[in-house]
C-alpha cells in the first residue's frame, strides 16, 4: 500500500475567503441549494437498525416477523412504516434481544 502525502502550506496561506472560492470552483463539491436539501431523503431508520444488528434484509425480516416486500419498501423510500410498525421498530431498536426471543417463543394467546 503506497501513502501519498500532501503539501498542505499552499492551502494553509490561504485565507478563508480564498478557501471559499476554490471550493465553489469544484463542480463536485457544490454547496447544498434549499431545493436540493428538500429532495434528499433520510436513510430509512429500518436500514439503520439493520445495519447496526449487522442483520440482511432477510435476516431481519426473518427475525422480528416483517414481510421481507414491506422492509424492502421501508428501506427504499417507497412506503413508510405507518404508526403500529414504527411502534414495533421503536421496541426493536431499544431491545432488539427481547423482542427476537419473546417472538421465537412462540404466540401466547
Amino acid at each position: 500500500m503506497t501513502t501519498t502525502s500532501h503539501d498542505w502550506s499552499r492551502a494553509d496561506a490561504m485565507t478563508e475567503d480564498e478557501v471559499r472560492a476554490a471550493a465553489l470552483k469544484d463542480p463536485d463539491a457544490q454547496p447544498l441549494t434549499e431545493t436540493r436539501l428538500a429532495r434528499m431523503r433520510p436513510v430509512p431508520r429500518t436500514k439503520t437498525m439493520r445495519r447496526a444488528l449487522g442483520l440482511t434484509q432477510e435476516a431481519f425480516a426473518a427475525r422480528y416477523h416483517i414481510p421481507l416486500g414491506t422492509l424492502r419498501d421501508w428501506e427504499q423510500g417507497r412506503a413508510e412504516p405507518d404508526q403500529t410498525a414504527r411502534a414495533y421498530l421503536t421496541v426493536i431498536a431499544r431491545d432488539p434481544e427481547s423482542v427476537s426471543r419473546a417472538l421465537e417463543s412462540g404466540p401466547h394467546a
